[in-house]
């Protein structure tokens, strides 16, 4: 166990698929073979933004929880719901060009891995005209030397829907990068 895993939480696949309901930022994550491994959704009227995650069993797994009262560009820690020790931070990176999340340690704010949309286009179109968010986005997961681990890939669906795959997340909490593609999807809509 890594000082980055989640107590309750056992993630042992390469591929998971995210998927928002129709009516608010409620999320659900399936490994690959169907099975709920995660539910989370965004606690409505909240001065500070907040996503508990259970397990598929309805146990408690994380929260992450907006570091200040409407955070543009800010960051969000996950906090483990077996112990409540922080785990990671999400730290968004703001811009009119990209989209950059790093995952970093919570307490020595070391980079773990970032999170980069690949559309620069796209994300430019997705600030300045609201249709453009119905357009699937897709983000590069990379570690701190620059190396490839995964991708989060958006799907065309009623629902939005990600792909999320990691093929070497030798050092890189699979629960924190879970977590950032379905807020990427809330915060980015908004």
């Amino acid at each position: 166990m890594s000082d980055y895993d989640i107590s309750t939480v056992d993630l042992t696949g390469d591929r998971y698929e995210v998927k928002q309901s129709l009516v608010r930022n409620k999320y659900t994550v399936t490994d690959a073979s169907g099975t709920v491994v995660l539910r989370g959704k965004q606690k409505m009227f909240k001065l500070k933004e907040e996503f508990p995650f259970v397990t598929g069993d309805d146990q408690g797994a994380f929260t992450v929880k907006a570091g200040g009262i409407m955070d543009i560009a800010g960051n969000y820690t996950i906090t483990d719901a077996g112990t409540g020790d922080p785990v990671v931070v999400l730290d968004e990176d703001w811009s009119w060009f990209m989209e950059n999340w790093t995952i970093r340690d919570p307490d020595t704010g070391e980079a773990l891995a970032t999170i980069t949309s690949k559309n620069k286009v796209l994300q430019v179109l997705r600030h300045l005209v609201g249709a453009a968010n119905l357009i699937p986005n897709k983000y590069e997961i990379r570690d701190p030397q620059g190396d490839h681990v995964g991708d989060i890939e958006g799907q065309f669906s009623l629902k939005d829907t990600y792909t999320v795959t990691i093929d070497d997340a030798t050092d890189v909490p699979k629960e924190a990068v879970l977590a950032a593609a379905c807020i990427l999807d809330a915060l980015e809509n908004n």
